[in-house]
């Protein structure tokens, strides 16, 4: 069944066409805004991939982290976040696959991508999130952390099945239930950062 998704660009772009988009959360999301909060460096090369509207972006901009990338497949997403950030870099938004994306980043930041990829592809993710990342580059996000949907995104999982696929390719630095989720995801993320080994 997983094999005959279609979670083509097309698919994901008349999504966001027609706002069917009910993982939107329209603003930041708490866990990854404190991990902003406490980041320093501004020149840090960020990483956002399956961004979406991107709020996480939007954000780190605001906060003066000039050199954000994000990353999508749909149009309209990337056309959504540059009508709400005019003045964000176009060399910066990046319609694209993930799996063909190329660079060394110090930072990408998960948020929702994860769980919207064939889960056939999460093994191959940690390795291409690994690939990106400069050395002693970070990857960290949020994770679901309870059953979900397994015939259309997103798709749950666990922590142990997290561990599994990361486990060869970082050190794991943090990976803990999120004490500050939005109300309406409360309870079922995890909060992660891991270290690229």
């Amino acid at each position: 069944m997983l094999k005959k998704m279609d979670l083509s660009e097309a698919f994901w772009d008349s999504r966001y066409q027609d706002n069917n988009t009910g993982w939107d959360l329209g603003q930041v999301s708490g866990p990854i805004k404190s991990y902003i909060d406490q980041l320093e460096d501004k020149l840090l090369k960020i990483l956002i991939p399956g961004a979406g509207n991107a709020y996480e972006a939007e954000y780190l901009y605001q906060q003066g982290f000039k050199n954000v990338f994000i990353a999508d497949v749909s149009r309209t997403a990337l056309s959504n976040f540059k009508t709400r950030v005019p003045n964000f870099p176009d060399s910066q938004l990046l319609h694209a696959n993930f799996f063909n994306i190329r660079g060394a980043f110090h930072l990408i930041l998960e948020q929702t991508f994860f769980c919207a990829l064939n889960p056939n592809l999460r093994q191959a993710y940690a390795e291409k999130t690994h690939n990106l990342l400069d050395t002693n580059g970070q990857l960290v996000g949020v994770l679901f952390n309870k059953a979900l949907h397994t015939n259309k995104p997103p798709f749950g999982g666990f922590q142990d099945e997290y561990e599994g696929y990361f486990a060869p390719y970082f050190h794991f630095k943090t990976l803990e239930p999120c004490y500050n989720s939005m109300p309406s995801r409360a309870n079922s993320e995890l909060f992660f950062n891991f270290q690229k080994k």
